[in-house]
């Protein structure tokens, strides 16, 4: 598990790295949403249900609010979920952002509009979601988040191609 000051230093060099075609493109960060209230380690959750988020994914949305709060987010996207807009709103609240909802189901034109975005993107999904959007924006490793996985932060790297940095935070 990094510290939090190892994870700050990673995501300046990720941002203020030297001057290429791939810097001048956006980053995009993504995370699966934080624990949900009707969850718990090794139950399966409700899955037509749209629950608020655990004490303990509040808890996480304020500590990725904390950790993102200098990396230059200009557009936050989420679901039309409860728990992916509770892990949003405390950075977007800390930043001044409206959060753009797009439909779970349609990823397809998520990540239009998230490469279509000029500045740094953090977008909020699912497990089954993230790993989609993820090659959507040209990443060919294959990803699975697991259903007991909240800790994952994602960090796409737009250019030619795209790379990608997984990371995971508390």
């Amino acid at each position: 598990m990094l510290t939090r000051s190892i994870l700050s230093f990673v995501l300046a060099l990720v941002l203020v790295s030297p001057a290429s075609p791939a810097a001048a493109q956006s980053t995009v960060f993504l995370v699966r949403h934080a624990e949900r209230a009707d969850s718990s380690p090794g139950a399966s959750p409700t899955m037509g249900a749209d629950p608020d988020l655990s004490e303990a994914g509040k808890a996480r949305a304020e500590s990725l609010a904390k950790l993102l709060k200098d990396a230059h987010i200009t557009a936050i996207f989420v679901t039309e979920y409860k728990r992916t807009q509770q892990t949003a709103a405390p950075l977007a609240n800390a930043l001044g952002l409206e959060v753009k909802v797009v439909p779970s189901k349609n990823t397809p034109e998520l990540v239009k509009q998230v490469k279509a975005e000029k500045g740094n993107v953090l977008v909020i999904g699912h497990s089954n979601s993230v790993p989609d959007v993820i090659k959507g924006l040209g990443v060919s490793t294959p990803l699975t988040i697991g259903d007991d996985d909240f800790d994952n932060l994602f960090i796409v790297s737009q250019g030619t191609p795209a790379s990608l940095l997984r990371l995971h935070y508390r």
